[in-house]
């Protein structure tokens, strides 16, 4: 079913997900994007009466523009998919998949990226046994929501209690002393590595949405070798995960120059600061026509059931 420009197309954005406002600007911009290049669209403040939103709005495309749970986290494709709605970025399984970041770490374990050990935390659980320092943090947390960072015993203590009250598990991975980079995956291809420099030492989601606060180099100023292995472990685990559209994947790197694999997400941010707009447009890709192509090759990603 391919995706015509004369369509009603909606945008999904807001939601219900502890990252709502982020994903409002996000929309804000998509919709932005989508009125300059010409389609009839309208935006959708996600909510329990979505499928009447979406049948109100008479949409037969839909931008997604949503992070966070019931939004990045196959929730509504599966929705879209039940509705026969062609949608951007990947399907219900591999969103779902690529969420969670203990199943994506599991499934990409056999491949050649490198990855921080880790132990993982249930409810009920002990302490684990893991190397300190560490970096705690919810599986399924995203814009730096749901991580700390933990140095001693007492530490970990501290964030298992905090953490557990948000998620039933919790990822410990070993921390990785270093530069942060992403890279952004479009359509299968590596974009440009772009470097993170956060004026306060730490990415949280203050340095990560704040004007001013962080630095973006792109392409960032590394070794040759070093952004190609990041390139590669980006497109691995695009692959690997059988994802679609736009993803961007993060990665520390170390004194020897060596990526090391944090997490891929599946709808990265559309924000005036967001990161994967800024590696397209260092390949010559402005804002709108990335939105605009996105939306073109939008898709159902399950075939209907035949019974």
């Amino acid at each position: 079913m391919q995706v015509q420009r004369d369509w009603p197309v909606a945008v999904l954005m807001g939601g219900l997900s502890s990252e709502r406002g982020v994903s409002l600007e996000s929309g804000a911009a998509v919709l932005g994007a989508l009125e300059r290049k010409g389609w009839d669209v309208v935006g959708i403040d996600v909510g329990p009466d979505l499928p009447a939103q979406l049948v109100a709005s008479g949409a037969r495309a839909v931008w997604i523009a949503l992070h966070g749970a019931f939004g990045e986290d196959g929730c509504v494709q599966g929705l879209l998919e039940v509705m026969r709605i062609p949608y951007t970025g990947s399907g219900p399984k591999e969103s779902a998949v690529a969420m969670d970041k203990v199943t994506t770490k599991r499934l990409l374990a056999d491949t050649d990226i490198a990855m921080p050990a880790d132990a993982v935390w249930r409810r009920g659980d002990g302490l684990p046994h893991i190397g300190l320092p560490v970096v705690a943090k919810t599986p399924c947390g995203g814009s730096t929501l749901g991580i700390a960072m933990v140095d001693d015993e007492a530490g970990l203590e501290r964030a298992l209690v905090e953490l557990g009250e948000l998620d039933d598990t919790v990822l410990l991975e070993q921390r990785i002393a270093g530069d942060e980079i992403t890279v952004a995956v479009l359509d299968g291809r590596a974009l440009p590595v772009v470097a993170i420099v956060p004026e306060s030492g730490f990415f949280d989601f203050e340095a990560k949405y704040t004007k001013g606060a962080t630095r973006y180099v792109v392409p960032a100023m590394l070794p040759e070798d070093t952004a190609r292995l990041a390139r590669a472990g980006a497109v691995t685990a695009y692959q690997t995960l059988g994802l679609s559209g736009i993803a961007r994947a993060d990665f520390i790197v170390d004194a020897q120059g060596v990526p090391w694999f944090l997490e891929i997400n599946t709808i990265p941010g559309m924000t005036a600061t967001s990161l994967s707009p800024m590696a397209a447009q260092a390949v010559g890709v402005d804002f709108d026509s990335l939105v605009d192509g996105l939306l073109l090759r939008a898709r159902l990603h399950l075939a209907p059931h035949d019974g």
